[in-house]
């Protein structure tokens, strides 16, 4: 009875045994490698499942850059994985670099990648430069018009400068620092108009690529647009601006006027009190005058007959001023 068993547990000891095998040790990918001529042995492979590698993302790479021609190794390249950079991508920019006879070597295409820019499409934007188009820059010529330049910059990828060097936002900002320059540099905004090739020779020969990862291969104006008339604008509102000064300053001297007008005819209603008081003081001096003997009843007739005198002119003057307002009316 066990020997019927025996040979059954053998068999299913070996088929686990295969299974562990085959699960642990990338066997099949081994196989491959041996095929494409790159001399890998199973250790190495189990040595990067120790390590927590992917056999394959090394392995595959490594097979592309042997049958390219490149000299590379399974360390470099276990060790960009292990930093946590894409080797295929490394391997394809530098099977690229070698096809357009660029020269670069694995440890900047690792450093590239490592620095988080796309190192294949650096090359490939080295081989053929991508053009960036600005957005409508407004600068204002001298005469005050507001002039618009669309600009298209056409960039090589600078392999030497990918890392450290500024990207595309910088080289826009540039070229639209430059344009703004140009404009405002215009004595009218006709001359930008009728020559509009004068802003991208201007902010060519700037050199506004240092620094930058591109080199900078032309600059284009594609559109040139007018805009707001900005010098009539700030005109009219500094016109806006003196009129409400002025009409600050003109309520400001009304305002006085009437405080001083306030104020004067304050001081007559005074004055005007202190005269109706002097009058009410009046028959009391003429009574004490004439109980004390400093004033005659002849005096006091004489008085009387002034008093009389002078409210008869009054009474004329009044009767005189209305003939003549009659008058006036009448005419009108």
């Amino acid at each position: 009875m066990f020997g019927e068993i025996f040979p059954i547990i053998i068999i299913a000891i070996i088929l686990i045994a295969l299974v562990v095998l085959f699960t642990f040790v990338p066997v099949a990918l081994w196989i491959s490698a041996l095929a494409a001529g790159v001399k890998v042995g199973l250790f190495t492979l189990v040595g990067m499942r120790l390590r927590r590698v992917v056999p394959s993302r090394v392995i595959n790479p490594l097979i592309k850059a042997y049958k390219a021609g490149l000299n590379v190794t399974t360390n470099q390249l276990e060790g960009h994985y292990l930093a946590g950079g894409n080797v295929d991508r490394v391997v394809n920019a530098l099977i690229a670099a070698q096809r357009a006879n660029i020269s670069l070597t694995f440890e900047r295409a690792a450093a590239i990648d490592l620095a988080g820019r796309d190192v294949l499409e650096a090359v490939q934007m080295s081989v053929n430069p991508k053009v960036i188009e600005t957005p409508f820059i407004a600068g204002i010529a001298m005469d005050g018009i507001e002039v618009k330049a669309l600009a298209r910059i056409t960039v090589r990828a600078n392999i030497d400068r990918l890392v450290g060097g500024a990207g595309e936002e910088t080289v826009i900002a540039r070229v639209g620092e430059g344009v703004v320059s140009t404009i405002g540099s215009s004595e009218t905004h006709k001359k930008v108009l009728e020559n509009p090739d004068m802003i991208s020779h201007t902010v060519l020969a700037k050199g506004l690529d240092s620094g930058t990862a591109f080199e900078i291969l032309s600059i284009d104006i594609a559109d040139v647009d007018i805009g707001k008339n900005i010098g009539a604008i700030l005109q009219t509102d500094q016109a806006q601006a003196d009129k409400n000064i002025a009409q600050a300053k003109a309520e400001e001297r009304r305002a006085m006027a009437v405080a001083l007008e306030q104020e004067m005819t304050a001081k007559v209603e005074e004055m005007r009190a202190r005269v109706v008081e002097a009058e009410a003081d009046v028959p009391r001096a003429l009574a004490e005058a004439l109980r004390s003997g400093k004033m005659g009843v002849m005096d006091y007739l004489n008085y009387q007959n002034i008093n009389a005198d002078t409210d008869m002119r009054d009474s004329i003057g009044n009767v005189t001023k209305k003939d003549q307002g009659s008058t006036d009316n009448d005419k009108k």
